[in-house]
């Protein structure tokens, strides 16, 4: 008797296991950004393939994290910025190659797969697909301040009514505005070390013009639609937003150019369902749910054709920000070597300590 129900025992956990597996292999885990997946389009999808989406939110700095704790379990599919996965996967080896056989590639702008692709190459191996894209730049509220470029945001006529954040975009920023080119020095870290300690001391100048750094954005947007900021360094669309409820408030291309940033498809290394990730990249790189994706997040998209589909006045919006000299003087970031933010970490520590 003993032994029959030792079998009944070990078959009740032998189900319960091929249960559990099977759940697993019909969900995607999804580690993302506020709204790349919005709900209509998570309930389009699953209809569609099957699989049940688990989202769970983050930005690149918590990505990584996640990642490097669990060795890259956890998630079947994430998305970092191009220029945050050579290093990570060189240091702590958290992504898998692409299978780009199951990618359907002709969903993608050309040029932005070829770009992302070379960027986010290690050893013959690509770790990462374009998804969505934008920029950082200045917003500024056109009647009650002039700027053109990043250090406009210090001076004297806008003293207090000014905000940047504290983090790398910011120092990088700077960097183009002094007239160097930080990107071309991240091979030599005594150089680009020494640069940022230039930028550092430029920042720390600055600081008493600011009225804060801004670590949500709620409190910069806000902050713009009271007046009590004029101008900020900013991304894109919360600059378009702002622009929908005030004309004057417009985002601006700097003279120094535009940061250029794209987030990206990659699969964490201990993934547990591939296929669920391939589904999910090849829905979202379809005309149609692109566009959808595009004006939940705001931004652009590398897929092509979802241009066409896309509101009319985001397009236009994007138009006057970026006339072509200005597209040409996006400073898109290529992949950061390991080392290159722990000297970033050190002056933003510093310009945070300064009084």
């Amino acid at each position: 008797m003993k032994i029959r129900y030792s079998l009944i025992a070990a078959g009740v956990v032998a189900l319960g296991c091929a249960g559990s597996a099977l759940a697993q292999e019909k969900t995607l885990r999804l580690l993302t950004w506020a709204d790349y997946a919005p709900a209509d389009v998570v309930a389009q999808f699953e209809k569609e393939s099957g699989y049940k989406v688990e989202v769970t939110l983050s930005n690149n700095e918590e990505m990584i994290s996640k990642l490097r704790a669990t060795g890259g379990a956890g998630f079947d599919l994430a998305q970092p910025s191009q220029d945050r996965i050579t290093g990570p996967q060189q240091e702590f080896g958290i992504y898998k190659p692409m299978d780009l056989s199951k990618i359907k590639s002709e969903l993608f702008i050309p040029s932005m797969l070829d770009a992302t692709k070379k960027n986010t190459t290690l050893a013959n191996k690509v770790y990462g697909l374009p998804h969505i894209w934008g920029t950082d730049g200045l917003v500024v509220n056109t009647k009650l301040a002039k700027l053109a470029d990043y250090p406009d945001l210090c001076k004297a006529d806008v003293k207090g009514k000014t905000a940047v954040r504290l983090k790398r975009p910011t120092l990088l920023a700077f960097a183009f505005a002094s007239g160097k080119d930080p990107f071309a020095l991240y091979g030599d870290t005594k150089a680009y070390s020494a640069l940022m300690d230039e930028v550092g001391k430029t920042m720390i100048a600055c600081k008493g013009n600011l009225k804060f750094f801004w670590d949500n954005k709620d409190q910069l947007l806000n902050g713009m639609r009271s007046g009590e900021i004029v101008g900020a360094m900013m991304w894109d669309t919360g600059g378009w937003k702002l622009n929908n409820e005030k004309a004057e408030i417009q985002f601006i291309a700097p003279k120094a150019g535009a940061l250029g940033w794209i987030d990206t498809f990659a699969i964490p290394a201990k993934g547990k369902n591939d296929a669920a990730a391939y589904a999910w990249i090849n829905f979202n790189m379809r005309p149609e749910i692109a566009a959808r994706v595009a004006k939940s997040a705001g931004n652009f998209t590398g897929s092509k054709g979802a241009d066409q589909l896309m509101d009319a006045k985001l397009k236009a919006q994007f138009a006057a920000s970026f006339p072509e000299a200005a597209l040409k003087n996006v400073k898109w970031y290529p992949a950061v070597p390991a080392g290159i933010e722990d000297i970033e970490g050190r002056v933003l520590d510093r310009i945070k300590a300064a009084n």
